[in-house]
């Protein structure tokens, strides 16, 4: 499912990549979380990444999440810019045969962590 979404949006097909979401679904990408409540959210989404991705590694998580490491890559549609080539990891729980959450992690596992702030629960999420 991740991969035939990252291949999707990489190729440009907004709306092949929107369909391997659940709705609703939340996201988080240098923003609070957001919770996206209708197809129309999630093609907006998928439309507002610049970038193409490349899935490079994958490895399961706790609590049902898979981190994923992509290759940024430019994508028609998009404007990836200096972005493209740089690598980013994301961690993305699927259930049901779709995305439900989707959340930027820092690029460098082991590097600093942010501070206390919007997270998954933490009440600061915005619904779209």
């Amino acid at each position: 499912m991740i991969r035939a979404w990252a291949d999707a949006l990489r190729r440009g097909d907004v709306a092949a990549a929107s369909a391997r979401w659940a709705v609703p679904a939340k996201v988080q990408n240098g923003t609070p979380v957001i919770e996206l409540r209708s197809r129309a959210a999630v093609r907006l989404f998928n439309a507002s990444l610049p970038c193409g991705a490349l899935v490079t590694g994958s490895a399961a998580a706790p609590r049902g999440y898979t981190i994923v490491t992509v290759r940024l890559t430019r994508r028609r549609g998009g404007d990836c810019g200096s972005g493209a080539g740089a690598s980013a990891r994301t961690a993305i729980r699927v259930r049901g045969g779709g995305i439900v959450e989707w959340y930027r992690l820092p690029e460098d596992p082991a590097g600093p962590r942010p501070g206390p702030g919007p997270g998954p629960g933490s009440g600061d999420e915005i619904t779209v």
